[in-house]
């Protein structure tokens, strides 16, 4: 059966790209008499709030959208996800970072590094903690853990591959192109790129439905899915929604949330015209 999914964080209000992305995951799912899932995304509990989360249910029943219940959150899965980052570690493709964001950038704009590089995750980590052998002991409950990428390309004995377009992605690339990714933070638990991965595959997601923006993201999830034996699903990155300027829409884009043409007298079909569908 096909199931997609919506995740989104309850830290502000749904905008059109939101609806947009919400839209198509699901008509997909009902034209193939399949399934879609709802999921919130509220890792971050510094910025999420319930009452954007009660917002998020409103604007998607009020666009016609329905979802099985219980809605899963990502808050209640630490468990999970630190019982696969003790995997990881255990294999010897983890270790432990304390760079800060202003630590990264001025290793990777050093005179001798040239120009930083970006990947998905902003500027490619340098690999200023990456050890010469994987650490000993145990891990660190409290501490950034990035996947040591070149040894995590090792152990793969095919190229990694999934389906949008007939696209295949070399992972040797992997290391100068994206880098060591953080897949646990200090402050939240779990980065996305784990979750993700591991929301996808307990849901049993078939049909990934999400932004051009993240499409670089998805070798990282894909070479994730293939060191820890889950199942790939298929990939659809559409278009973006973008302001008058060609900008990418952001919750701070009050002025194009769901609730405002809504609050308007909009109706359900003109936001679907509005997104061109």
């Amino acid at each position: 059966m096909l199931i997609t999914r919506f995740a989104p964080s309850p830290t502000g209000p749904l905008h059109l790209g939101h609806a947009f992305s919400a839209i198509l995951a699901h008509d997909m799912a009902r034209a193939a008499n399949g399934s879609f899932l709802l999921r919130i995304d509220d890792l971050d509990q510094s910025r999420s709030r319930p009452e954007w989360e009660a917002q998020i249910y409103r604007d998607l029943t009020w666009l016609g959208l329905s979802w099985p219940v219980p809605v899963l959150h990502q808050a209640t899965r630490l468990p999970r996800y630190r019982e696969t980052l003790e995997i990881l570690w255990t294999q010897g493709l983890l270790y432990p970072c304390s760079c800060s964001r202003s630590d990264i950038r001025a290793a990777a704009s050093a005179p001798q590094e040239g120009a930083p590089l970006h990947g998905p995750d902003g500027v490619i980590y340098p690999g200023t903690c990456r050890p010469a052998s994987p650490p000993k002991g145990p891990m660190p409950r409290e501490a950034a853990l990035r996947l040591d990428m070149v040894r995590a390309c090792e152990m793969l004995d095919k190229p990694l591959e999934y389906r949008e377009k007939g696209e295949t992605i070399a992972p040797q690339n992997l290391p100068a192109t994206v880098g060591d990714v953080v897949l646990a933070r200090r402050e939240l638990g779990a980065s996305y790129h784990l979750s993700v991965v591991l929301d996808d595959a307990d849901q049993q997601i078939t049909h990934v439905i999400r932004g051009q923006d993240l499409q670089d993201a998805t070798q990282i999830h894909v070479l994730l899915q293939r060191l820890l034996g889950l199942p790939t699903p298929a990939y659809h990155h559409h278009r973006l929604i973008r302001d008058d300027h060609g900008k990418r829409l952001a919750k701070r884009d009050d002025a194009r949330a769901i609730a405002t043409y809504r609050a308007e007298g909009a109706s359900p079909q003109d936001i679907r015209k509005l997104v061109g569908l």
